[in-house]
């Protein structure tokens, strides 16, 4: 900022001593000429000699001295010309010519110089704006070039990372200590996150698989008790409340075994599945209950469009859930609705819409967590929407829910666009 602010000083100085220069070379060519050729080719018998470019722009002139002594200078004054009076830069210099003393003046206007001055300006200020691109690329090339590390570090540690982390981390090449440290510090972060991981999935796949058998021996012995014909009617009410608890407990296991085999990748992803046929069988399955609802359904999906590199029995489970769902929290005869958008080039958005009781706005963030169902909790278990949220992630889709309490739910699957195929 301060050299711009001094920049017309700095080219008006610069100028000025350019003309001096130049000044100074008119005086040794002039004297040059009078050693070589005597003084007499200016003055040609005459006392004086004067000589003006056609513009009177330089002037040059020699006149007898009429002090013995006149100091040499470079000033700025003025002189009358014809009937004008100019502003000139003038060299004045005594010299000796067989024993008399003459002074020689050179000069030159201050307009022209300040022509020079306008345009060294013009010409110093682009080039500043040349130094300043330049810097500033220099700048950018340097900070791209100086961050790479940092930016490396972000994409393989940070973007586009989905949990759990599965791949081995390796570290960055760095020589920047910083940059070693911030490294090395999210590939500890991320080892001690995805081992607490193994270790709570480990729990709750061991833990299920330890109670499914005291479960299914509990089950077996409420069975056994219900078939004991000197039981009272009392006896046989509470019996056949224990027999719906523990199916509601072999149903919480049997989620969480489900989950866990999710998580663990025991499922193989390499089928196509067509949509509008799965959901014809979902709903197939699930006719009678609507009939006992008396619900109306509309399947508007696409017949034409496939979903490669899936899992056929995880993307039923997918759809089951929420169209069972659909059902169990609607009202009679009440509505579900199947659509679908897509165009090529962008992600599929399958969309299941229900005029059901709807949920809470300060709930819909809770619904996909584990035993945090915001309905009847006789209805479920808190683990319906957990497992879709876990075949969500594992099938590489999105899922989105817009609800308005007492009106209706919708729920929206967005799919890959790579994952489509249309059939001809």
């Amino acid at each position: 900022m301060l050299f711009v602010l001094l920049l017309p000083s700095l080219v008006n100085y610069a100028s000025f001593q350019y003309s001096n220069y130049y000044l100074n070379q008119q005086k040794k060519k002039v004297l040059s000429v009078i050693d070589k050729n005597g003084i007499d080719y200016y003055l040609q018998g005459d006392s004086a000699f004067a000589s003006y470019t056609m513009l009177k722009e330089e002037y040059i002139s020699l006149l007898p001295a009429e002090d013995n002594h006149v100091r040499d200078t470079i000033e700025t004054a003025q002189r009358i010309v014809g009937e004008d009076t100019l502003n000139y830069r003038i060299l004045t210099h005594q010299l000796t010519n067989k024993n008399k003393n003459y002074i020689l003046e050179i000069g030159k206007t201050t307009a022209t110089i300040n022509q020079y001055n306008r345009l060294l300006q013009r010409f110093t200020f682009y080039i500043l704006l040349a130094l300043i691109f330049v810097s500033i690329v220099i700048d950018l090339v340097y900070t791209h070039v100086l961050l790479r590390p940092l930016k490396k570090i972000v994409q393989t540690k940070l973007l586009n990372k989905r949990f759990p982390f599965k791949e081995h981390l390796s570290p960055v090449k760095t020589s920047t200590t910083d940059f070693k440290f911030l490294d090395q510090s999210l590939i500890d972060l991320m080892e001690k996150i995805h081992e607490a991981f193994e270790k709570e999935r480990e729990f709750t796949s061991n833990a299920s698989h330890e109670l499914m058998t005291p479960i299914s021996i509990l089950q077996t012995n409420v069975e056994n008790m219900m078939m004991e014909e000197n039981i009272s009617e009392e006896q046989q009410e509470k019996i056949s409340s224990m027999m719906k608890t523990v199916n509601r407990l072999k149903k919480i296991v049997h989620s969480l075994l489900y989950i866990s085999r999710i998580e663990n990748d025991q499922f193989a992803k390499s089928e196509t599945v067509n949509i509008y046929q799965l959901t014809a069988e979902i709903m197939e399955e699930l006719s009678v209950r609507m009939e006992t609802k008396s619900l109306y359904f509309t399947n508007q999906i696409s017949s034409n469009i496939n979903v490669k590199n899936v899992n056929h029995d995880l993307f039923f489970q997918l759809l089951y859930n929420l169209i069972n769902n659909a059902i169990r929290y609607n009202k009679e005869n009440g509505s579900i609705y199947l659509r679908d958008r897509y165009e090529a080039g962008q992600s599929y958005m399958l969309q299941i819409k229900d005029t059901g009781i709807g949920i809470k706005q300060e709930e819909v963030s809770l619904i996909f967590n584990r035993f945090k169902s915001g309905k009847d909790k006789s209805e479920g278990f808190g683990l319906g929407l957990s497992i879709v949220k876990t075949i969500i992630s594992f099938l590489g889709f999105e899922i989105k829910v817009a609800s308005d309490f007492g009106k209706g739910t919708v729920f929206t699957i967005i799919i890959p666009q790579d994952m489509i195929e249309v059939s001809h």
